[in-house]
């Protein structure tokens, strides 16, 4: 550990599980901001932070906080960051790292002027397994990687007035689940060269379901399905020449996998076994890059520009499915 000190920017169910595995992992808890000085309060209480601060500028002037994490939901993730890196913060920002990849870009410029660390709250690339995962892949072990297929499906509130319906709270199945298999799929295939996107569109015009079939270097294939509407499997497969991992639910959490040769025969299984969540492994990699001094975060299983690319293939998702969300044609960035 370097000793950052950590500030959570906003108290919402997200900032809950992070702050309670960062406390499981012994890292340095210092402060919280939100919007009323009762809702600080209240969540300091909880995970016995010393200072709660009833603005997110005055989480931002604290000077015992080194790197802020920002958890307010997607149109609030560039304000909120940038806000952070402008005083001078190191940022972790919640998944989806930003609402489209003009903000994204507009954050990079930002951190890369202040020679600070902004990171996507991608928890998933830093879960144990999914080290094990890409170790394996970069072993040989499954030959070349022809097809990956993973989903995201979840039953979740159709209130249209709830976060995951409302356009104005960049609500959709797409920012907020089939973030997990868009990244996953980058991260195994890397940039797709084609692109294609389907979606039903509810009463609000939010995207319930969303599915994906691209292509990739080297012509792999690579599908996705996301669903706030309906719980699938939540499993994800990845096809090799020479052997398939199949990694069990829920796929994006702590879980297990299996590496089957084509034979049918299993040649590795892995289980995990962690404290917690699994929350905690991004902010160690994110204070490994800071003490690296890799603030452009190179380095990391999910780098900055990765992470500004990725905002570009869901805005051609949403351009083909027809999702446009109120703020983008004022957005100042």
């Amino acid at each position: 550990m370097t000793g950052l000190r950590w500030g959570i920017l906003a108290t919402g169910g997200i900032a809950h599980s992070f702050a309670s595995d960062l406390r499981t992992a012994g890292l340095d808890l210092v402060a919280v901001g939100s919007r009323s000085q009762a809702s600080a309060d209240k969540f300091a209480a909880e995970f016995s932070i010393p200072r709660a601060h009833a603005s997110y500028e005055a989480l931002v002037a604290d000077p015992d906080v080194d790197i802020i994490y920002v958890s307010t939901p997607h149109p609030m993730h560039h304000a909120g960051a940038k806000l952070a890196l402008e005083a001078g913060k190191h940022v972790l920002v919640e998944k989806s790292f930003t609402l489209n990849r003009a903000e994204a870009e507009d954050l990079q410029r930002i951190a890369t002027e202040h020679g600070l660390l902004a990171m996507e709250a991608m928890w998933t690339r830093y879960l144990p397994h999914m080290v094990r995962i890409r170790e394996i892949i970069a072993e040989g072990t499954l030959g070349e990687i022809r097809a990956v297929t993973a989903d995201h499906t979840q039953l979740l509130p159709s209130d249209p007035t709830h976060r995951l319906n409302a356009l104005e709270l960049g609500g959709g199945a797409l920012l907020d689940l089939g973030i997990y298999p868009v990244s996953f799929i980058w991260d195994i295939l890397g940039a797709p060269t084609s692109i294609k996107a389907v979606a039903r569109l509810v009463e609000t015009g939010a995207d319930a379901e969303v599915a994906t079939l691209m292509t990739h270097e080297g012509g792999a294939v690579s599908t996705s399905i996301s669903s706030s509407r309906a719980a699938g499997a939540n499993v994800a497969t990845i096809v090799g020449t020479q052997a398939r991992i199949e990694i069990d639910r829920v796929w994006y959490c702590p879980t297990s996998f299996r590496v089957i040769g084509p034979d049918g025969s299993v040649l590795e299984s892995y289980e995990s076994e962690i404290d917690g969540r699994g929350m905690q492994y991004q902010a160690f990699a994110a204070e490994g890059a800071v003490a690296a001094g890799d603030t452009a975060g190179a380095l990391l299983p999910l780098p900055l520009a990765e992470s500004v690319a990725i905002m570009g293939t869901l805005d051609e998702i949403r351009a083909q499915i027809g999702v446009r969300y109120p703020s983008e044609g004022n957005a100042n960035v």
